[in-house]
C-alpha cells in the first residue's frame, strides 16, 4: 500500500501544537493485548474463560466487595504487565515531535497502562478519560483521596486470583481498588480525572487560534472515546486528524487522512519524511 507520508509529514511540520489521542492499539506493538472481543480476551485469560467471564463481566467494581481476590487477580495481573512492559519506539517518535513544538502537546488517552508517562510524556499534559491502573482509591469511596500504587500483587496463574495481603484503602482499611471508571461504577472516584481535564481544557483554550494536528492511534469504534474526543476537537478548532488504526481507519471528515497499518509502522514512515 502507498500513502502519501510526505503529505503527511508536512501537515505536522507546519502544526503549531499537537495534540495525540490514543486508545488499546498504540501498545499492541509493545506486546500488550487489545482484548478485541470475549475470544481475545480469554486466549490471554483462560481461567476467566472456564468462568464464563468476559472482560466487560470482570471490569465492575463490584467484585471487589463480593470476591476481592477475583477483582486483584483481573486487575493485579494487568498491573504487574503494565510494570514490565516497554513502551515500544513510536512513543519515543511522538516526544520527539512533541519536544519540536516547544512541548505544545496534550494526550487524551483511554488507556490505563500510563505508558504515556513510562515513555516521558509530561504527567501534566496526559489526560487518561478512563483513569490509571498505577493509582488506588478505596472501594467504599470513603474519601476523595486517590494514591499512587506501589504494592505489589501477587496472582496465581493457574487460578487468576490474587494472594493475600490485598490492597487496602490508606483511610478506613477497607479494599482498595484501581483508580480506573468501570462498567456500572458509581463508585469511581474522579477527582484526578477532573484536573486532568481542567488542564487539557485550558491547554485546548490556549490554542484556540492555533494551528493543531491531531494524531490518533489505536482508537476503535467498540469504544468510541478517543474516536469522539478526535472530531470534535477537528471540528472545534478546524486541526488535522492523522488516523492510524490497522482495522478501522475510515474518517468521514474531509481534513483527515488514514493509515491502516500499525502504530509503529505509521509513525516511522511518517518520521523518515520529517
Amino acid at each position: 500500500m502507498n500513502f502519501d507520508f510526505k503529505e503527511i509529514a508536512d501537515k505536522i511540520k507546519r502544526a503549531d501544537a499537537i495534540l495525540i489521542t490514543a486508545g488499546a492499539g498504540i501498545g499492541v506493538d509493545s506486546g500488550l493485548p487489545d482484548f478485541r472481543g470475549n475470544q481475545g480476551f480469554w486466549n490471554h485469560y483462560p481461567p476467566f474463560k472456564k468462568l464464563g467471564l468476559s472482560f466487560i463481566d470482570l471490569a465492575n467494581p463490584r467484585w471487589f466487595s463480593t470476591n476481592p481476590e477475583l477483582a486483584w487477580g483481573f486487575y493485579g495481573h494487568r498491573l504487574n504487565l503494565y510494570r514490565k512492559t516497554i513502551p515500544h519506539k513510536g512513543f519515543e517518535i511522538l516526544l520527539k515531535w512533541a519536544m519540536d513544538k516547544n512541548n505544545n502537546y496534550f494526550v487524551f488517552t483511554s488507556n490505563v497502562d500510563g505508558q504515556f508517562q513510562k515513555a516521558g510524556f509530561d504527567i501534566k499534559r496526559i489526560y487518561e478519560v478512563h483513569g490509571s491502573i498505577h493509582y488506588l482509591q478505596c472501594s467504599n469511596n470513603c474519601s476523595q483521596n486517590v494514591w499512587f500504587n506501589d504494592l505489589d500483587v501477587e496472582v496465581d496463574d493457574n487460578t487468576m486470583r490474587a494472594k493475600s495481603p490485598l490492597p487496602k484503602c490508606i483511610n478506613c482499611g477497607a479494599i482498595a481498588r484501581p483508580n480506573i471508571l468501570m462498567f456500572s461504577d458509581w463508585s469511581w472516584n474522579g477527582s484526578r480525572y477532573d484536573a486532568q481535564e481542567e488542564r487539557l481544557s485550558n491547554w485546548i483554550e490556549s490554542n484556540i487560534n492555533n494551528e493543531i494536528v491531531v494524531i490518533e492511534i489505536g482508537a476503535g469504534t467498540g469504544v468510541p472515546t478517543v474516536r469522539y474526543f478526535s472530531e470534535r476537537v477537528s471540528r472545534q478548532m478546524k486541526s488535522f486528524i492523522i488516523r492510524i488504526n490497522l482495522r478501522e481507519s475510515f474518517c468521514n471528515l474531509s481534513n483527515s487522512f488514514s493509515l491502516p497499518l500499525s502504530s509503529l509502522e505509521a509513525l516511522q514512515n511518517i518520521n523518515k519524511n520529517l
